[in-house]
């Protein structure tokens, strides 16, 4: 099982949760901030089997839209191997 934490800017989180989710991923949004001059930013959890990671991915890719400057990132993303998942 992995876990993946997709930190996008506030104006892809819409476009990238409603696909993740269209794609039957469980997403979990945390509004946060972040980068140099504290721009607005969406952290999306995202458990899911390892078999899965790559999809994910590629619909992460998809709907992150490319940033007007230059060098700036469109998503910074951590795939985590989780050990245990439990839900009470």
């Amino acid at each position: 099982m992995k876990l993946i934490l997709a930190i996008v800017h506030d104006t892809d989180n819409e476009p990238v949760s409603r696909a993740l989710t269209a794609a039957s991923f469980r997403v979990t949004m945390i509004a946060s901030t972040g980068g140099l001059l504290r721009h607005g930013r969406t952290t999306l959890m995202i458990g899911l089997e390892d078999d899965q990671v790559e999809n994910a991915l590629g619909i992460i890719r998809a709907n992150c839209v490319t940033p007007a400057d230059a060098g700036a990132k469109r998503a910074t993303i951590f795939v985590i191997k989780v050990d245990q998942f439990i839900q009470i």
